[in-house]
C-alpha cells in the first residue's frame, strides 16, 4: 500500500491538479536569491538559504513555544508579530517578503530538507506571484516523499513532510492507534489529529511500528477509508478528482517519480489483479543521485518531455476485469510461499489463512495433500549408535542449551548441559592422552638420535631439543590431569554420568538423556 494523490489532497489540502512543478534547476541560485529575497544564498554551488535568515527577516526568528503555550496562542502570537513587520513594508518590499514567505513554506515544509538550511529550487516559479497557485504542490509533495523513502533496513528518517504519512497511517491502518482525533468534520484532514510525542529512543520506536505492521491483520487494513466524505466543503478535492486512480508520472524539477496506482487498486474499490511489475527494463530511467541537475543548468521541461506530457495528459486511468482477488492471493503465495519476509523463514500470517475469502483447500494446498494421502515418508537412520550425536551436540552447544536467551533453564535442560560439558572433557582427555602418547615417543626417538653425538654443538642443540620436548609432555600431563579431576567432579555431581565416564578410557557409548530413553530437547 502506498499513498496516493487523493491522500494528499485529503490530509494537507494541497493542490494535485494544474501545472507540473517543474522547470529549470540551476548550479548556483546565489543570483535570483539576491534578487528575489534580497538574502545571501550559502555558498556559490548550493541552493540552500539559513532558515534563521528568513524567519529574521519576517519578523518570527525569535517566536518560540512559551512554556503551557497552547498551539492556538503560538499560532495567533506567531500570526500577530509577522503582520506587525510586514505592516511596515510597501510596493515591492511586499513582494519580497511574500517569497520570502512562500519560500520558508515550500522549501522547508513541502519539499523539505534535513537540517537548518532552505532549499530555494523553487525560486524561479516564484518571481511570477500570480500564477503560484496554479502550481500542483500536492504532487510535487508525493513526489519528494518518494524520493525521501530508502530501501536500507539501517533507514530511519524521512528529511520530508512526514505528517501526511502519520495521518494517512491513521486512517489506512487504524489498529496503529497513535494519533489523537481532536476535531470531527475538520477539513484538510491534518487538522483532525494531534500528535502524540513518544519519549522512547528512535530506534525502539522503529522497532515497535515493525512489529505492529508484521501482525496487523488482513481484516484491518482499510482500503477505501474515504468512502462517505462530503467533498462539497473541499472544492480543492472536487478539482483533483480527475488525477484519482490513475497511474501517472509525479514531477518535482530534477526529481520524476512513477505513481503505480494498478499495485494498489484496492484503494479504489476494485478487486486486484495479478501484476508482474518491471523493475529492470523500465521505459525510461530516471537520473541517478549522482547527476540531478546540481552539477549544470537543466531544462526538465524538455529532458522529461514525455513524462510531462503523461502528466498533462492525466496519466492512464486505473481498471481491473478481476472479479475477485483469489488469483491474485494465488500468484502472491506461487511467489513467496511462507517467505513474506525476503530472506526470512517467518511463517504466513494468520491475517492471511483463507479466512477472509471462500477458499478451496483441496486446490491450494494439493502438494501438501498428496503427501498426506501418500502417508509421508517413512523415517530411517543408518546410524549404529547415539555417539557421533552426543558428540556433535557437545561441540556445537556445550553449556549454550539455549543460545542467545535469557530464559532459566530447567532441571532437564541442565543435566543435558552437564551431559554434554562431560562428555566434551572425556573427549578432550582421550585426545590429549593420545598427544602426550605422541610427545614422549618424539622425546624417546630424539634421545635416540643424538645419543652417540660429541661436539658442543650437537650436545647443545641436543639439549635445547630435550628441553622443548620435555616441557611440551609436562603441559599435556598437567592438561591431562587437571581433565581428570574435571571427569571425576562431573561425575560425583551427576552419578547418572558414569556411563560416560567409562573407568577412565572414554570408550563407552553415551545412554540416551532423560528417563524411558527419552530423545535430546
Amino acid at each position: 500500500m502506498i499513498p496516493t494523490l487523493e491522500d494528499v489532497v485529503r490530509i494537507t489540502g494541497l493542490r494535485v491538479d494544474g501545472q507540473a512543478v517543474t522547470g529549470v534547476t540551476y548550479t548556483s541560485y546565489q543570483e535570483p536569491g539576491e534578487r528575489l529575497l534580497g538574502l545571501e544564498v550559502r555558498d556559490e554551488r548550493l541552493s540552500l538559504v539559513q532558515q534563521t535568515a528568513l524567519q529574521a527577516s519576517l519578523g518570527v526568528a525569535n517566536a518560540r513555544h512559551r512554556t503551557g503555550e497552547s498551539q492556538a496562542e503560538y499560532m495567533a502570537r506567531l500570526t500577530e508579530d509577522a503582520r506587525a513587520v510586514l505592516a511596515e513594508e510597501e510596493g515591492e518590499a511586499v513582494d519580497r517578503d511574500l517569497r520570502r514567505f512562500l519560500t520558508l513554506v515550500i522549501g522547508k515544509l513541502i519539499l523539505g530538507t534535513r537540517g537548518d538550511p532552505v532549499g530555494c529550487r523553487c525560486l524561479p516559479l516564484l518571481e511570477d506571484l500570480p500564477s503560484v497557485g496554479s502550481y500542483a504542490w500536492g504532487a510535487a509533495l508525493l513526489a519528494h516523499l518518494f524520493d525521501s523513502l530508502g530501501t536500507s533496513s539501517r533507514e530511519t528518517g524521512v528529511a520530508r513532510f512526514f505528517p501526511l504519512l502519520q495521518v494517512w497511517a491513521y486512517y489506512h491502518l487504524p489498529s496503529l492507534g497513535r494519533g489523537v482525533a481532536r476535531g470531527r468534520g475538520a477539513v484538510p484532514l491534518l487538522q483532525c489529529w494531534r500528535f502524540c510525542r513518544d519519549e522512547r529512543s528512535l530506534r525502539r520506536q522503529v522497532t515497535l511500528i515493525h512489529e505492529i505492521l508484521d501482525t496487523v491483520p488482513f481484516g484491518h487494513v482499510r482500503w477505501t477509508p474515504y468512502v462517505g466524505e462530503n467533498d462539497d466543503a473541499q472544492p480543492w478535492v472536487e478539482r483533483g478528482h480527475p488525477y484519482f486512480g490513475r497511474d501517472i508520472w509525479l514531477h518535482c524539477f530534477n526529481i520524476v517519480v512513477p505513481l503505480h496506482h494498478r499495485l494498489v487498486a484496492r484503494t479504489l474499490g476494485l478487486h486486484q489483479v495479478v501484476v508482474e511489475f518491471p523493475t529492470r527494463q523500465r521505459p525510461w530511467e530516471r537520473p541517478g543521485r549522482s547527476f540531478r541537475g546540481i552539477q549544470h543548468v537543466t531544462d526538465w521541461t524538455v529532458r522529461v518531455r514525455e513524462q510531462l506530457d503523461d502528466w498533462e495528459q492525466r496519466g492512464k486511468e486505473v481498471v481491473s476485469e478481476a472479479t475477485s482477488n483469489e488469483d491474485y492471493f494465488r500468484a502472491y503465495a506461487r511467489r513467496y510461499g511462507a517467505q513474506v519476509y525476503k530472506g526470512t523463514r517467518r511463517p504466513v500470517r494468520r491475517s492471511f489463512r483463507g479466512i477472509q475469502h471462500v477458499t478451496d483447500w483441496t486446490v491450494r494446498v494439493r502438494e501438501q495433500l498428496d503427501d498426506w494421502e501418500q502417508r509421508g515418508k517413512e523415517v530411517v537412520s543408518e546410524a549404529t549408535s547415539d555417539e557421533d550425536y552426543f558428540r556433535a551436540y557437545a561441540r556445537r552447544y556445550g553449556a549454550q542449551v539455549y543460545k542467545g536467551t535469557r530464559r532459566p533453564l530447567d532441571p532437564e535442560g541442565r543435566i543435558s548441559s552437564l551431559e554434554g560439558i562431560l562428555h566434551s572433557t572425556i573427549q578432550q582427555r582421550d585426545d590429549l592422552q593420545v598427544v602426550v602418547y605422541q610427545l614422549r615417543a618424539e622425546l624417546d626417538r630424539a634421545q635416540q638420535m643424538v645419543g652417540g653425538a660429541s661436539s658442543s654443538r650437537e650436545d647443545l642443540g641436543r639439549s635445547v631439543l630435550e628441553g622443548q620436548l620435555a616441557s611440551a609432555a609436562a603441559r599435556a600431563e598437567d592438561a591431562l590431569a587437571q581433565l581428570r579431576e574435571r571427569v571425576r567432579a562431573g561425575a560425583e555431581d551427576h552419578p547418572g554420568a558414569d556411563d560416560h565416564a567409562g573407568g577412565g578410557d572414554g570408550g563407552a557409548t553415551p545412554t540416551p538423556l532423560g528417563s524411558g530413553g527419552d530423545a535430546v530437547a
